[in-house]
């Protein structure tokens, strides 16, 4: 499936915290790789990581973005992210308010 550039997508994002969390959020936003960004400060994890099973409290992030800034947004997120392997997940949008994902559209401009 061919992903056009405009598509607006979510991009889920757990931090070790909600300072991590909300300091990366300035980060996109600052940078345009996002448009809005969602700090929910208290969740809890449990993931298998390195054989063992894990739970943590986290904060997650949910992004607002496109398709052509995903790369950059990515990468931004890895080179400041204090995880080894932080997840940086992208779901498109299959429909929303026309008048948001223009917003979206018009406030995300990578590079």
């Amino acid at each position: 499936m061919m992903t056009k550039p405009t598509e607006v997508q979510v991009v889920l994002c757990t931090c070790p915290d909600e300072e991590t969390a909300c300091a990366l959020a300035t980060t996109i936003v600052s940078e345009r790789l996002a448009a809005c960004a969602n700090v929910l400060p208290a969740i809890t994890s449990i993931y298998r990581w390195e054989g063992e099973v894990q739970q943590d409290p986290e904060a997650l992030l949910i992004i607002k973005s496109t398709a052509a800034a995903f790369p950059a947004l990515r990468d931004a997120i890895v080179a400041a992210h204090p995880y080894e392997l932080p997840e940086v997940v992208a779901v498109p949008v299959g429909d929303g308010l026309e008048g948001y994902l223009g917003w979206v559209r018009s406030a995300v401009h990578p590079g």
